[in-house]
């Protein structure tokens, strides 16, 4: 007698019991997208991707991507920091993430192993060298050098390719330091050169101005992120959302807000500017403290403002009258109650009073992470010209309460086809973008100095 029963087709019910067991094992592990209530992105913590910014809230490019995403999706993001790039690929093969944000390069090696999302950032990658220290010209020159570079990177896959060709080229591989650590290594003289991707490069010089750039070893290549295959959706729920923002020009948004300033790099200017951290700074840092305490405004932001108006000389006075620390007019000084613009209380306290009425004066439409870009450009060039420069911006078609528009309009300030058609006229409109840039950068520079 027979124990096993079929069912219609002939197929054996233990079959169909082993079949909806092992269909029931494949789902273990999945997520669906429609019940997420967290989205898990694994990341990691430096300046082109994940950080702490002096207001104690989370900042970085990818953070705020990867922020902004989870938030088209209704759910909230939870950041896993993973120090090096081959713990976040590990871990994503693992399962422990939806996706990696992490300034990851797409590469062959890495698509044979991963699912990637579209491309939002271009990269390339270079050699870099201290300044003083040994100079490489090309791939050639950097046999016998000391180099290393981090394991299981998007660099290591270069090299392997090029060693091919230059047996001769060598180089040691860390999971112990990030990419940053080793330019840190290299400015030290520790090492040689390493490679990095050029837009961390263009970042830390700011940070290390000995730090310069050799060649690209690599063509153009792009960014994405890596996204867990665990989780039906997600990858056209990626596409979609990166499509979106790039339409929509708010890709172009959150890459100015850590690009635009960053790619101003003067030498001469960093290095002083470091100096002065050590030798100027301590003086008037309660100063800045006291003045960020009462207003609310960061107290690394008034001190870089400070330092592009004075370079932190209580004394400053320039050709037009501005004085003090915060370098106020006559007139904005009366209206502030400051009776002595050279004493530095006076001055900084005045200061971070008109940052605030001028942030109280901006048109509700610019997003609470632009405005201070707003208000920079007012105190440097005056509230009615900015008013202008929106004014323009209107008329050319452009979004006025989007900075990057505004760093294409202010110039136009200065020609007369547009400036004799607005109420307040002329003005020196590549100032105040010359001066947020810079102000930014300062307290970049700074936030970073205080890690």
């Amino acid at each position: 007698m027979r124990m096993t029963r079929r069912v219609r087709h002939g197929i054996p019910v233990l079959a169909v019991l082993f079949l909806l067991i092992t269909l029931n094992q494949c789902q273990v592990g999945k997520r669906n997208l429609q019940s997420l209530d967290t989205l898990r992105i694994l990341t990691r913590n430096a300046p082109t991707t994940y950080y702490i910014g002096s207001n104690e809230e989370p900042r970085g490019f990818e953070h705020d991507l990867a922020a902004g995403f989870a938030d088209s999706l209704g759910v909230v993001p939870k950041f896993v920091i993973i120090n090096s790039v081959d713990g976040i690929l590990e871990a994503m093969a693992a399962g422990e993430g939806d996706i990696a944000a992490a300034g990851l390069t797409r590469t062959d090696d890495r698509m044979e192993r991963f699912q990637f999302g579209p491309g939002y950032f271009n990269i390339q990658q270079q050699v870099v060298y201290r300044r003083g220290g040994p100079n490489p010209d090309s791939i050639p020159d950097l046999v016998g050098l000391h180099m290393k570079v981090i394991q299981n990177s998007s660099y290591t896959e270069r090299l392997s390719a090029l060693q091919e060709r230059y047996p001769g080229l060598t180089w040691e591989m860390t999971t112990a330091l990030s990419t940053e650590e080793l330019m840190r290594h290299v400015v030290r003289g520790s090492l040689d050169v390493t490679v990095a991707d050029a837009n961390i490069i263009r970042i830390n010089q700011r940070y290390y101005p000995e730090l310069r750039v050799a060649f690209p070893i690599s063509e153009t290549q792009q960014l994405a992120w890596i996204l867990s295959e665990r989780v039906p959706g997600l990858e056209d729920a990626v596409h979609s959302w990166f499509e979106e923002i790039r339409s929509s020009g708010q890709l172009a948004v959150v890459r100015e807000r850590y690009y635009g300033h960053a790619t101003i790099f003067d030498y001469v200017d960093i290095r002083a500017f470091h100096r002065r951290i050590e030798s100027r700074l301590p003086r008037y840092e309660p100063l800045f403290r006291q003045a960020a305490g009462e207003s609310g405004l960061p107290w690394t932001l008034l001190a870089a403002q400070s330092y592009q108006e004075s370079h932190w000389r209580a004394h400053a006075i320039s050709p037009t009258g501005v004085r003090g620390l915060m370098m106020l007019t006559q007139i904005t000084a009366r209206s502030l109650g400051v009776t002595n613009r050279l004493d530095p209380k006076q001055s900084v306290m005045g200061g971070a009073e008109y940052m605030l009425r001028l942030l109280n004066r901006l048109p509700d439409g610019i997003p609470e992470r632009q405005q201070i870009r707003f208000a920079l450009a007012a105190y440097n060039v005056g509230m009615g010209h900015l008013r202008d420069a929106r004014t323009l911006a209107e008329r050319l078609g452009h979004d006025p309460d989007r900075w990057q528009n505004m760093e294409e309009v202010l110039p136009l300030l200065s020609h007369r086809e547009y400036y004799t058609t607005l109420k307040y006229g002329y003005a020196r409109g590549t100032e105040p973008v010359r001066y947020v840039n810079r102000v930014l950068n300062y307290r970049d520079i700074l936030e970073n100095s205080l890690q």
